[in-house]
C-alpha cells in the first residue's frame, strides 16, 4: 500500500528546507571521519537490519520538488538511480524552477563528490555539517535485472528497477516519488512506495484563522463597551461552540485539552462571541497581535470602494486588509467568495484613495487550466493582458461608475481607467515570472492564484517584500493547476500553515460563495 513520506528516518528531520546549518567546522577531524566510516558501514549492511537504518531511493520529481531532498533523511541511506541524473541532465537548461532545482541539486552532488566516490556513499555530514546524526548519499550504477513489468524502456522503469535490485538483495528500500502512478508501479512489485511529506501540511485540518465560542452576555457587552477585553476575562466562562471545528485554533490538538485561552488563540485569530443566555446576541473580536487582548471589530460603516461585506467572513478579511500593522494576509476559499474582490477592494483604497503606498502590484502565476493554447502573440503587455483576464474583470467592476470614488471624468470608461492607472504607474500587472531578484518597497502587493505555487516559490515571493510593502496572498487550494502540488504541499497551505501565530500575519478561510446563485449552486451541487 502506498504510504507518505515527511523525510522522516528515526523519527527525525532537518530543517523544512532541508540543509540550513551550512556553517561549523568542515575539518576531516579522527571524529568525523569514524563518523563517516560508521555511517557507510551501516548504509552496506542492509537498509533495515539492527541498525534502523533505512534506505530511501528518490524519484527525480522529488528533487525538481526540493534540491534539499537529498539530505532530509537522517541516519539513513539516500540513494539516487543513475536515471534521475540523466533526468536532471534535461531539466538544468530550463528558465524556470524545475531548471532552477535541477541546477541546484547537480551542485549538491558534485559538492559530495569532493569528499569521496559518489557510488560508494558520501556521509553529507562532511560537506554540510548539521546538528545530530547524519546519513549517507549514494548513485547507483549497478547493472539490474529487470522484472518483467519494467522492460519497456523508460525513465521511471529504470527508477524503480533499482529499488526492486535492492529488495531482491534481502533490503527493505523504500521508494519516495511525488508521481502517484509511479508509486503504485513500485507497490505493485512488493516495493514500500511513499509520497514525499518534508513540506506537507494537513489540508483537512488547516487553520481557519477564527473560532466560534459561547460566553456570557456581559462578557460580549464588555468586549464593545471598554473597546478592549483581555483574554483572561474568557478562562472558565467561554466554551467551544459546537459549531466550532478542532483545525479552527492555531494547534489543533489543543481543543481536547485545557489550556489557557492565551495559549489557544493565535495572533490575529479571530473570535465569534455567542452569550450562552440568548444565541442571537453575538459579537466579534480579534487578538490584537502578540497582545493578550481581544478587539472588537465591526463592518466598515462605508464601502471599501464600493465593496461592502456580506458575510461574517467577509467582514474579518476587510478587518485585516485595512489594518496597516498586518503586513502578510492569506485569503483561502472556493471560487466566488470574494478572495480576489476584497484584496483588490482594499489596496485600491489604500493606494488610490488613502495614498498609504506607492502603487498597486498584482501578480499571477502563469499557470493554464486544461490544455495550453500556445504562444500568445504582440509584447509583453499583449502577452500577459490574456493571464491577467480575471483581475482585469475585477478591476473593471470596481472602476465603473457605481463602484468608483476616484476624481476622473464620468465620460471615462473602466478600461479607460485601467489604462491611465498603469500609465501612471500606480497599478502594475505583471506574472511572477520576474519576481525573482528584485526588492518590492512601499507597495500593496497581491498575487493571486498562489495555490499554483511551491513553497519555494511562496519564500522567494515574501522574502522580495521591502520596507513598508503589504503582501496578500489569495487562492482556492481546490483548484491546483500545478501537475505537482496538491491541497496539502502547495505554498499557499504551507504559508498558512507555517505563518499562524506571528504578529504580522493573519488569515481567513472563506466559505460562502457570493459571486451569484448560480455560483453558489455550482459549488454546493458540483
Amino acid at each position: 500500500m502506498a504510504k507518505r513520506s515527511n523525510g522522516k528516518g528515526s523519527d527525525r528531520t532537518t530543517t523544512e528546507d532541508g540543509v540550513q546549518n551550512t556553517g561549523g567546522d568542515r575539518g576531516k577531524g579522527p571524529g568525523r571521519e569514524r563518523t563517516r566510516r560508521e555511517l557507510l558501514r551501516k548504509s552496506t549492511a542492509g537498509g533495515s537490519g539492527a541498525t534502523g537504518v533505512k534506505t530511501y531511493v528518490l524519484d527525480t520529481n522529488v528533487l525538481l520538488h526540493n534540491p534539499n531532498a537529498l539530505f532530509v533523511f537522517q541516519e539513513n541511506t539516500v540513494v539516487i538511480p543513475f536515471a534521475v541524473l540523466e533526468e536532471l541532465d534535461n531539466f538544468k537548461g530550463e528558465n524556470n524552477d524545475l531548471g532552477r532545482n535541477a541546477r541546484q541539486c547537480i551542485r549538491h552532488l558534485d559538492k559530495l563528490r569532493e569528499s569521496g566516490h559518489l557510488t560508494k556513499g558520501v556521509a553529507w555530514a562532511e560537506v554540510y555539517p548539521s546538528s545530530g546524526e547524519t546519513g549517507v548519499v549514494r548513485i547507483d550504477t549497478a547493472p539490474l535485472e529487470r522484472p518483467a513489468p519494467l522492460r519497456i524502456e523508460s525513465p521511471d522503469n529504470r527508477i524503480i528497477s533499482v529499488a526492486y535490485a535492492l529488495k531482491e538483495r534481502g533490503e527493505r528500500p523504500v521508494f519516495v516519488s511525488k508521481d502517484i502512478n509511479a508509486r503504485i508501479k513500485a507497490d505493485a512489485l512488493g516495493i514500500d512506495a511513499e509520497d514525499f511529506e518534508n513540506q506537507k501540511v494537513d489540508a483537512d485540518r488547516l487553520y481557519t484563522g477564527y473560532v466560534a465560542l459561547s460566553a456570557p452576555a456581559d462578557i460580549i457587552d464588555e468586549l464593545y463597551r471598554e473597546r478592549m477585553l483581555p483574554i483572561k476575562k474568557l478562562e472558565g466562562v467561554a466554551t467551544i461552540d459546537e459549531d466550532s471545528d478542532a483545525f479552527a485554533f492555531a494547534d489543533p490538538d489543543e481543543k481536547d485539552d485545557d489550556p489557557s485561552w492565551k495559549d489557544r488563540l493565535a495572533s490575529n485569530q479571530f473570535v465569534i462571541l455567542k452569550a450562552t443566555e440568548d444565541e442571537t446576541h453575538t459579537g466579534l473580536g480579534r487578538r490584537l497581535a502578540d497582545t493578550e487582548h481581544i478587539v472588537p471589530v465591526s463592518a466598515p460603516r462605508k464601502p471599501v470602494f464600493g465593496i461592502m461585506a456580506r458575510n461574517v467572513q467577509q467582514t474579518m478579511a476587510l478587518d485585516l486588509l485595512l489594518d496597516d500593522d498586518i503586513k502578510l494576509i492569506t485569503l483561502l476559499g472556493t471560487a466566488g467568495t470574494g478572495k480576489t474582490l476584497l484584496a483588490l477592494a482594499a489596496g485600491m483604497t489604500k493606494v488610490f484613495q488613502e495614498e498609504r503606498y506607492e502603487r498597486l502590484l498584482v501578480a499571477r502565476p502563469i499557470m493554464p487550466m486544461g490544455r495550453d493554447i500556445g504562444y500568445l502573440p504582440g509584447d509583453k503587455d499583449e502577452k500577459l493582458f490574456a493571464w491577467m483576464q480575471p483581475i482585469f474583470d475585477n478591476l473593471e467592476y470596481l472602476l465603473s461608475t457605481r463602484g468608483s470614488h476616484m476624481q476622473l471624468p464620468e465620460s471615462f470608461s473602466a478600461d479607460m481607467r485601467i489604462k491611465k492607472l498603469i500609465a501612471d504607474g500606480r497599478l502594475v500587472l505583471e506574472p511572477l515570472t520576474y519576481i525573482r531578484g528584485r526588492s518590492i518597497p512601499h507597495q500593496f502587493m497581491i498575487v493571486d492564484e498562489a495555490q499554483n505555487l511551491t513553497p519555494h516559490e511562496v519564500k522567494t515571493i515574501i522574502s522580495r517584500v521591502g520596507e513598508g510593502t503589504r503582501l496578500i496572498l489569495t487562492g482556492d487550494i481546490m483548484q491546483i493547476d500545478n501537475p505537482y502540488l496538491d491541497a496539502s504541499s502547495n505554498g499557499l497551505s504551507y504559508a498558512v500553515e507555517r505563518m499562524k501565530g506571528v504578529g504580522v500575519v493573519g488569515h481567513i478561510t472563506l466559505a460562502k460563495s457570493e459571486r451569484s446563485d448560480l455560483a453558489s449552486l455550482a459549488t454546493e451541487k458540483l
